[in-house]
């Protein structure tokens, strides 16, 4: 027996894509076998090797082939060429409750799904106890599914999943469905299938999820794995890429920048991160010195006492902070024509994310904005995964005081 639990190699698959669709029975018509489409690689020579007990992170943009692969490993799908062997009966939280029957009742359904998974009717006998005790949906078990709520729906489908005893285990996602009760109740399990060795492949958009659970880690791209690796290795590089790829991305064209005052007293010119060289700052490092050099233009030099205001906030616009030259009892240059300032940050210890910052210039009680401009430029900040949320607070951890 091979110590893999899923063993790929040179996994290809390719779709014929038609321009129009006559071009398709022209194609299937021609005498000369003449050919009217171009060749899609949804996969294009994967190798990828699960060992038993293994649990695998799958990362990717949408569209790079994640769905594709779990399709083939499940036997949706066929594989245009190359090898894929699987060591096990495997159970899916892909796409819950597809193979349910809605004229069935819940029952019946169990035995169904049980059977498409591999089991014989026996080895259902055995679990149906448990995947109806885990579903907890009553009296409705024996109720056509087509009656079903889509909560009931989908506890008997994540229940029948989970419960199988899978040899190995594919999740999509879904590793958490329903109320907050039912929610426990499936991490509960999941946990302990964790523990008891099963082969687990985990797809998730959250990068933060993948590197809690998953030994190791494809980065799958265009249908080709492009990094293959420990867990933080290709999580970082793939963070990295998305930050990079959002950075060119980033529109900063001054009709799309909101902005708000008196312009005919002030315009903000331009603003960027600098590093303690006063080189320009593509990314920051977590905890990294940066400095913010704004440029502005003053009109009007008969405003007294301006202020300045820096803020930070997410993608999300959650405010993180907020700093002003009046609460900081700075003043800053207000001279006719071209002015620069800059602020500081000692320690960025904001954790790993992109975030934008406004700027703004007000009359002397930090009130009335002169000019405000929001979300000005951005900031990608990359770093080793060491919390969760927004900040890392200094913190030390002890075993007594």
């Amino acid at each position: 027996m091979s110590d893999y639990a899923i063993e790929i190699k040179n996994l290809t698959k390719t779709y014929n894509m038609y321009a129009k669709p006559k071009d398709r029975m022209k194609e299937a018509l021609n005498p000369l076998k003449k050919s009217y489409h171009d060749i899609f690689y949804a996969l294009k020579d994967v190798n990828i090797f699960v060992e038993k007990g293994e649990m695998i992170g799958f990362v990717g943009e949408n569209g790079s082939g994640k769905s594709t692969l779990l399709k083939i490993i499940t036997g949706v799908l066929t594989p245009s060429s190359g090898t894929i062997d699987i060591n096990g009966k495997i159970a899916a939280l892909l796409e819950l409750g597809s193979g349910f029957n809605p004229e069935y009742n819940g029952y019946e359904n169990i035995y169904l799904n049980g059977m498409v998974l591999g089991f014989s009717r026996e080895e259902i006998d055995e679990m149906i106890d448990d995947i109806i005790a885990f579903a907890d949906i009553g009296d409705h078990i024996n109720q056509p599914v087509k009656t079903y709520s889509s909560g009931m729906f989908v506890r008997l489908a994540f229940a029948v999943a989970i419960n199988v005893d899978p040899d190995i285990l594919i999740v999509d996602e879904a590793l958490a469905v329903g109320d907050l009760e039912f929610q426990l109740k499936c991490m509960e399990k999941f946990t302990e299938l964790r523990n008891s060795g099963k082969t687990i492949l985990f797809v998730s958009h959250d990068i933060n999820s993948v590197r809690r659970f998953c030994d190791r880690v494809y980065w799958l791209k265009n249908g080709e794995v492009v990094s293959e690796g420990k867990t933080m290795e290709v999580t970082e590089e793939y963070d990295n890429y998305l930050k990079k790829k959002s950075i060119k991305s980033v529109d900063r064209e001054k009709n799309k920048i909101e902005e708000h005052g008196a312009p005919d007293i002030v315009e903000v010119i331009k603003a960027e991160l600098l590093d303690n060289e006063h080189k320009p700052l593509e990314m920051v490092q977590q905890d990294q010195s940066v400095i913010v050099k704004v440029e502005y233009n003053v009109k009007d030099d008969s405003i007294k006492k301006p202020v300045l205001g820096v803020a930070i906030r997410t993608v999300d616009n959650h405010y993180v902070c907020g700093l002003n030259t009046l609460l900081d009892e700075s003043s800053i240059p207000w001279e006719k024509g071209i002015n620069i300032f800059y602020l500081h940050y000692n320690k960025m210890a904001l954790l790993s994310g992109e975030y934008y910052f406004d700027i703004a210039i007000f009359e002397e009680n930090a009130t009335v904005p002169l000019v405000y401009k929001t979300k000005f430029i951005n900031m990608f900040i990359t770093g080793k995964y060491v919390g969760e949320g927004i900040v890392v607070l200094d913190h030390e951890w002890k075993d007594s005081l």
